[in-house]
């Protein structure tokens, strides 16, 4: 059975920090791009950083210098690394697993981040 399992989500005041799990079963993270979403309330669903098969990363310009994706493929498993969080960053956190020669994509449940004071 395929699935992503989010953690790490929580409370946390401006300028604190978190750090996001996402855990994959039922296939191998290695041949996937990962890549972390988040969607506030009342907004779209919105690109966070993205971890390719070789390691390359890539992120959205309002995290760029903030947060870090990482992946432990031995693991099987993909962490987002929050510092210097803000208020506007609160949103649910999606897990997304994307195989491109098949274009078959898996989604996690999603992990809530509130940061206020």
């Amino acid at each position: 059975q395929v699935q992503l399992v989010e953690s790490g989500g929580g409370l946390v005041q401006p300028g604190g920090s978190l750090r996001l799990s996402c855990a994959a079963s039922g296939f191998t993270i290695s041949n996937y791009v990962m890549t972390w979403y988040r969607q506030a309330p009342g907004k779209e669903r919105e690109l966070v950083a993205t971890s390719t098969r070789l390691g390359n990363t890539n992120y959205a310009d309002y995290v760029k210098g903030r947060f870090t994706i990482s992946r432990d493929n031995a693991k099987n498993s993909v962490y987002l690394q929050m510092n210097s969080l803000k208020p506007e960053d609160t949103a649910v956190y999606y897990c997304n697993a994307y195989f491109s020669l098949t274009a078959k994509a898996y989604w996690g449940q999603g992990t809530q981040v509130t940061v206020s004071s």
